[in-house]
């Protein structure tokens, strides 16, 4: 069997956990913190169907406070650990990529701590290289750092996350882009932007990526 990529490189918060349950609970405190403009709960949820311009536009974030909110939001997550998960069926995939032979990277605007207390130390001993505190918009350039790091290329390289500036990233970079559908962005976002993959469940991942051979191979 010849798998078409060799480097899988995954978002992490709505793409391999559930970060956006407890953000929800935090995003009316972070906006009065950051003097963004208030959002209620209705238009919270529609933000989910927003491009990132839009949603800049929407909260009136001027692009240098970026970075002061990303370094807030990884602060708060730090702080509540404990009431982020991952998908149900995460582990599941991770371990069939490992068997594969796949390599596992994780790049994330979260901290690496955090991400390595939610996923638990079974599944971090299965990603080769976490790249975290990424800059919301500056994933292109530490996918293809990654990329170096491995020794794949672009062309083998599959970049999954739950936003349309994933995808924005992975293009950039010269990567295939799988979106998922459970995370933050609405699936009429993700399917507008045209990833090459939309996945509906981390088992429709697995079966894409690293599908099993069939019983007489094996054999």
């Amino acid at each position: 069997m010849t798998l078409r990529y060799d480097l899988v490189v995954f978002d992490f918060d709505g793409t391999l956990a559930d970060s956006l349950t407890w953000f929800r609970t935090a995003l009316s405190d972070v906006v009065e913190k950051h003097g963004l403009n208030p959002i209620c709960e209705d238009r919270a949820e529609a933000l989910r169907g927003m491009t990132p311009k839009a949603i800049m536009d929407e909260l009136a974030i001027p692009a240098w406070k970026l970075p002061f909110i990303a370094a807030d939001v990884r602060a708060r997550a730090a702080d509540n650990i404990d009431q982020i998960t991952l998908f149900e069926g995460i582990a599941e995939l991770l371990q069939q990529l490992h068997a594969a032979g796949i390599t596992i990277a994780v790049v994330s605007s979260n901290g690496e701590d955090a991400i390595r207390q939610v996923m638990g130390s079974d599944l971090v001993a299965l990603v080769s290289h976490f790249a975290c505190g990424a800059a919301l918009f500056g994933k292109a350039a530490v996918f293809r750092k990654v990329i170096r790091k491995t020794g794949s290329t672009p062309s083998r390289t599959l970049c999954i996350g739950d936003e349309v500036r994933d995808i924005d990233a992975a293009r950039e970079a010269g990567c295939g882009c799988g979106a998922v559908i459970w995370g933050f962005a609405t699936p009429e976002i993700l399917a507008a932007s045209g990833p090459d993959h939309l996945y509906e469940t981390p088992g429709e991942i697995a079966r894409c990526i690293a599908p099993a051979e069939p019983a007489t191979q094996r054999a």
